[in-house]
Parts: structure tokens; C-alpha cells; sequence
């Protein structure tokens, strides 16, 4: 890469939404239960069919370990455990899981008992639970060192997203405890597999004191004993670590992880570069109007359409954004995805190309790689629904408490930065 190319996950706003309202300050998930997250599901199971559905309670567990113990409590493969979509570590969190176990029941398995993890309800069902099987997701988030009185701030930010709608900014979740998942995707696709590897394995700029014995041996080409030093959760280190010790490339090393994990990384840089549309859109204060050139995205189906100038023009476009019956959509690259035209597309291309990528790029990874891009667009801003706030004060101190619910694949996270306005976000992302 060029030194002048874009290599920031972009988590951090350029220009808040709510940029008028005063900052509140304060902390988030200080304690797992200062952080509760609810999914509501699109279906309840029918009560019969080869896949067991579970409502679990999880604890300062990603999703990615919490499908690793129910693999392992009912001998079946990781890809036989379906989840709807991916919940934060760092919180308690409530969803629905599915088990693929033909010609079993429930009867035939023992309860599942794990510290982290609780079963709470458990039934059957015909499918596989899938990622996007969801409504949304509601969530209970105590901000800590605040003052109670804070609340009245934060009744007006979140009064004002009602209003114009919150910001569909990708949160820190998808980029990784480094924040660098999108860069490792970006390599792939750019065909650098090295560059890929080294990102994953090697010493990390940012974070320079995240496992470094083992990011130096990396280095040195030691891979069995970088192995020895990685916790038993990072499995997707130790698997690639594992293949470079068997004398594999670079490229069959990566090639060598699950499907999902393959998407999660691709999923990052797709991520990242929307992000930066977003910004783009904040910048220039268009995020809740359509302009010839757009795509436009129903929020009840995710459909999407080209805005022409007579669409831009009508008044019913007009009153449907007001509604939030629609609203306009940002890239996330991949073939099947519906262009932008006019300015839309030189400004889209402009900021996939920031990223030294280009649409030939994501036609070659298609073309040779598990886990394709799955291009689609995504709204630029989602509804705030059915929100609370509280100020009060426990055992732990002073909080504000903010309750909402968010559509499927929005963050939670986005809403507290429009209250917080942390300092380190006010400037650009380095």
C-alpha cells in the first residue's frame, strides 16, 4: 500500500449527527451488567425438525466462543451451530441458537451448564437459524462517571435521533480487539496474502503490548512456539500458524480458516469503506435526503432503487424519508451489489479506491476465495425505536441509563458516541 491510502476502520465519526448537542463524557461496560443486549427474534421455533433452538444467556463471551462450547456439549461441527447474528463480549447478552441434530431430541442431550453461558428456554425446529434471522436487538446501557443530571443532554440526543435517524456506522465489534480486521480482508482482496498474514500474526503498531512474544516469533519464522503462547480462544491465530508450520503459503494459511471467519474479515473491509461514505454523508449533511444518482433502500424488506431526478423531485419521496419508510444506502462492495450512479458513484469509487482497491479486485477474490464478498447496500441511517433514559445512582455510582431498540445490524455503541462525544472522537481517525 501507498503511504497516502486510507487504512482506518473509520469507528470513530468525522461529525456526529447531534454535532450541536454538548457532550455527557462518561464510560461504558465497566461491569457486563452495565451493558445488556436482547434480541428480538423474526420467528419462534415450531416445535419441531432436526435443529434444537436455544435462548442463551451469555457473559463476557464472543459469539464465536459461545459456538465453540455448544459444539463441543453436543458433539456436533462448529457449522452446525446457527446464530442470528453476533453479539458484543464485553456484556450480557440474551439470543437464540440453533443446533443441527437429526434424529435426536432434546431429551437426548444433558442440560448445558457452563459459568458464561445458561440455557433459558429450548425447543425444535425445521431450519437452521441464519445470520440476519432477526428482528433487532434491544439493548439496557448504564454510561458510568456522569452525573445524574445528564440525562436531560441525553433525552435531547436521542430526541433528536428519533427525529433524523441514527447514523448505521459499523462499530468497533467488527474490526477486532486490534481494530484491524478490515485491513486483514483488504490484503486478500488486494492479493497480498503476505501482507494479510503479517497482519494478523505480526507486532501491532497500535497496540504494542498485545501478545508480543509470540507476534516476534511470528517474525522469526518460530511458528510451532508462537503457538505455545497464544490463549486457547484464539483459534483463528493458531490455525494459520499452524498451516505456515506445515510449510503452506501464506495464501492456503488463510484459505485454510472456516468460511466465517473468512466473511468476518471481508465483512470488515466492505465495513470500513462504509464507513468512510458515511462520513462522507455527514460532511456534506445529506444523510437523511435522496438525490438523483442515489439508491435508495426500504427499511421494511431491504430493497433496493435507483433515485432518477423525478423520484428525487416527488413530495412522496419527501414524506417517506420523513417516515422512515426509506432512506439512502452506502456501499458494501461486492458484484451483486445495486451501483450508485452520477456523483453518488464517483464519490463511492473514489472511497473504495482510497483503500487501494478497485471493483477488478473484488472480482478476482470472488473468483478463488471461500466466503465471497456478498455485495449489497446498506441504509446510511436506521430508526431509533421506542427509546428510555434514566438518570440515578447505584452501588457503583452515578449513571444515566439509555434503553432502545435497533433494527438488525445496527450498533448500539453509535447511539452512546452521539451522547458521550468521547474527546478522541472529534478528530479524524488515525
Amino acid at each position: 500500500m501507498s503511504p497516502d491510502q486510507d487504512t482506518g476502520a473509520h469507528i470513530a465519526p468525522r461529525r456526529f449527527a447531534t454535532q450541536d448537542l454538548p457532550p455527557i463524557g462518561g464510560v461504558i461496560k465497566e461491569r457486563p451488567e452495565d451493558f445488556l443486549v436482547d434480541e428480538i427474534p423474526q420467528y419462534q421455533p415450531s416445535g419441531s425438525g432436526e435443529h434444537i433452538y436455544m435462548l442463551v444467556q451469555k457473559k463476557l463471551l464472543s459469539t464465536m466462543d459461545m459456538v465453540g462450547i455448544i459444539a463441543r456439549h453436543f458433539h456436533v461441527k462448529r457449522h452446525a451451530v446457527g446464530y442470528a447474528g453476533l453479539k458484543d463480549k464485553h456484556a450480557i447478552t440474551r439470543q437464540v441458537v440453533s443446533v443441527h441434530v437429526p434424529g435426536k431430541k432434546l431429551d437426548d442431550y444433558p442440560m448445558l451448564q457452563h459459568e458464561q453461558l445458561s440455557v433459558l428456554w429450548a425447543d425444535m425446529h425445521a431450519n437452521k437459524l441464519r445470520p440476519g434471522h432477526l428482528k433487532g436487538n434491544r439493548f439496557s446501557i448504564r454510561i458510568r462517571n456522569v452525573r445524574p443530571t445528564d440525562v436531560v443532554t441525553a433525552s435531547k440526543v436521542l430526541d433528536r435521533l428519533v427525529k433524523v435517524g441514527v447514523p448505521n456506522r459499523v462499530g468497533e465489534q467488527r474490526f477486532g480487539m486490534l481494530e484491524n480486521n478490515h485491513m486483514i480482508g483488504r490484503h486478500m482482496i488486494a492479493g497480498d496474502f503476505d501482507a494479510g498474514v503479517a497482519e494478523l500474526l505480526g507486532p501491532s503498531i497500535r497496540f504494542p503490548l498485545y501478545n508480543p512474544e509470540a507476534r516476534q516469533l511470528f517474525l522469526e519464522k518460530r511458528y510451532r512456539e508462537a503457538i505455545q503462547l497464544y490463549p486457547p480462544g484464539a483459534r483463528t491465530e493458531m490455525i494459520v500458524l499452524n498451516a505456515l508450520a506445515k510449510g503452506l503459503s501464506s495464501k492456503q494459511a488463510l484459505l485454510t480458516l472456516d468460511e466465517p471467519v473468512l466473511r468476518f474479515y471481508f465483512s470488515a473491509i466492505q465495513s470500513a469503506i462504509f464507513n468512510a461514505v458515511l462520513d462522507d454523508r455527514l460532511d456534506r449533511a445529506t444523510l437523511g435526503t435522496l438525490v438523483p444518482g442515489d439508491v435508495a433502500v426500504k427499511h421494511l424488506n431491504n430493497a433496493c432503487f435507483a433515485v432518477t431526478q423525478e423520484v428525487a423531485s416527488d413530495p412522496d419521496t419527501a414524506a417517506r424519508l420523513a417516515a422512515f419508510d426509506i432512506s439512502p444506502s452506502g456501499p458494501m462492495w461486492g458484484s451483486a451489489m445495486l451501483r450508485a450512479e452520477g456523483d453518488t458513484a464517483q464519490r463511492e469509487r473514489a472511497v473504495l479506491e482510497s483503500f487501494g482497491l478497485s471493483e477488478a479486485h473484488l472480482e478476482a477474490i470472488e473468483s478463488t476465495a471461500r466466503g465471497a464478498l456478498d455485495g449489497k447496500r446498506r441504509p446510511l441511517r436506521v430508526p431509533l425505536i421506542d427509546p428510555e433514559v434514566e438518570g440515578g445512582v447505584d452501588e457503583h455510582g452515578a449513571f444515566v441509563r439509555c434503553a432502545f431498540e435497533l433494527p438488525r445490524g445496527s450498533f448500539a455503541t453509535v447511539v452512546l458516541r452521539e451522547i458521550m462525544k468521547p474527546a478522541a472522537d472529534l478528530g479524524d481517525e488515525e
